[in-house]
């Protein structure tokens, strides 16, 4: 409990003189609560206590329980102190320029982060209490004059309609509340920037508080927003369209990379330059593995590699991850396991996976390039396409919270193309996105100056 809050609150409950401060002709009890509710716990957040359920979760949250004799209601006041981890840097979502400042694990310190950016009275907050047993406090944050009022109360019904024990993350909150469970790519967009959710936000979107982790859902999401960072809307509009270009280019080869290798290597050998096939050739002479297995064996590797750099301090984390590959890598080939060709694609393909500014993205690349190695195996470049065009229509067939998780491609909205895989300078950007903006037609002209 935060000792200053407790002192003042008890000494303005002290102070109470029923005749002084509101006169004769209602009962003590119920002059009593009016000046608590008035006065005393004036400073600092209300909470209503009806029953005893309300009663023990005000209390076990770290509250201040006014409970007075002759009145079958009481009041609860916010005053829960303790130890907090301090705004820091992001962890995950770093970026050269911008603002430096993350989320913590305090819900209120996270929205306040927010609403020091977005001064507006049209921001709205609504709160909810999820979980049977740890009653986590969850918080839905939109600016009320641009969100969906539809989405709105799609998001507000899925989070009513949560029945669990225990939420401990957002990303319980997530899943709970994702249409399609079974898809491998993720639906919700999730970051701990402040600076990125306030752009979001103004985009007409809606966002996912959760007490206890610095990660906040932001509702609806787009493919293209987990190939967008913060930082692209802080440098010159060529700037960031030249990386976009370049990060959907490291997509590509970090999902399909290994697998042309493979069935360029296994089936389509005349598509190789004839010097370059010698000299594969002659770099495969003695390697014991087909190459499906010599790909499989690398892959495996370089994924235990990165996820043992993960799991270690960061201090030698990243040491061992470097060291670890070089090392590896360089034995299997002197062993005559693998081929430097291989060595180099999976590397190359490694590489390009860290380019991704998302992480859960990235991890669903990850697990879909096994699955493309194993149609390249056994059909070449025709089980290559067949995979990709599954992947293409499997996507198109998304949505996250009602809107279409290919757009503004599928369907194609000639206006939205101006903030997708190129970056439109910001005086082409005025206005937020029709497709995001669907309740405030006169924002529905052009795009959004802010971050996705």
């Amino acid at each position: 409990m935060d000792k200053a809050l407790a002192d003042s609150f008890v000494s303005h409950l002290t102070s109470f003189n029923s005749s002084a401060e509101f006169g004769d002709g209602m009962p003590i009890a119920g002059l009593f609560l009016s000046f608590a509710q008035e006065k005393a716990i004036s400073m600092t957040k209300q909470i209503e206590i009806k029953d005893w359920d309300s009663l023990y979760t005000t209390l076990l949250s770290g509250c201040t329980v006014v409970v007075i004799d002759g009145l079958d209601r009481g009041i609860g006041a916010e005053m829960s102190g303790g130890e907090t981890r301090p705004i820091s840097e992001a962890a995950t979502q770093v970026s050269i320029r911008g603002s430096k400042e993350s989320f913590s694990e305090t819900i209120g310190t996270n929205i306040a982060l927010v609403r020091r950016r977005i001064k507006s009275r049209d921001l709205w907050t609504e709160s909810f209490q999820i979980g049977r047993v740890t009653q986590t406090t969850v918080t839905m944050m939109y600016v009320h004059s641009l969100a969906d009022e539809n989405k709105i109360n799609e998001l507000r019904k899925r989070l009513q309609e949560i029945r669990i024990d225990s939420i401990l993350e957002s990303g319980y909150i997530e899943q709970l509340i994702e249409q399609k469970k079974y898809t491998p790519f993720p639906t919700l967009y999730n970051t701990e920037r402040p600076d990125s959710v306030a752009g979001n936000l103004l985009d007409g979107r809606i966002a996912v508080f959760v007490d206890g982790t610095p990660f906040v859902l932001i509702a609806p999401s787009s493919f293209f927003m987990f190939l967008h960072t913060v930082e692209d809307y802080y440098q010159r509009f060529d700037f960031s369209t030249l990386i976009r270009i370049l990060r959907l280019i490291c997509l590509i080869i970090s999902m399909f990379g290994p697998a042309l290798f493979v069935a360029a290597l296994n089936f389509h050998q005349e598509m190789i330059p004839t010097p370059l096939l010698i000299n594969l050739a002659s770099q495969r002479e003695g390697v014991p593995f087909p190459t499906f297995i010599e790909a499989l064996l690398m892959e495996v590797t370089f994924e235990i590699i990165r996820e043992a750099g993960i799991r270690l301090p960061s201090t030698i984390g990243q040491t061992v991850s470097i060291i670890g590959g070089l090392v590896l890598g360089q034995a299997a080939v002197e062993a005559g396991i693998v081929s430097p060709a291989m060595v180099i694609v999976v590397s190359l393909t490694g590489i390009s996976s860290f380019a991704m500014p998302a992480f859960n993205m990235a991890l669903s690349i990850r697990m879909l390039r096994f699955v493309i190695i194993f149609m390249a195996a056994f059909m070449g470049l025709y089980g290559i396409t067949i995979m990709a065009l599954i992947l293409t229509a499997h996507l198109c067939s998304l949505n996250s919270l009602g809107s279409p998780f290919m757009s503004p491609f599928a369907p194609f909205i000639a206006k939205d193309q101006k903030d997708t895989i190129f970056r439109a300078p910001l005086y082409f950007m005025r206005n937020s996105r029709r497709t995001k903006s669907i309740n405030n037609p006169e924002r529905s002209g052009g795009n959004s100056s802010s971050e996705n």
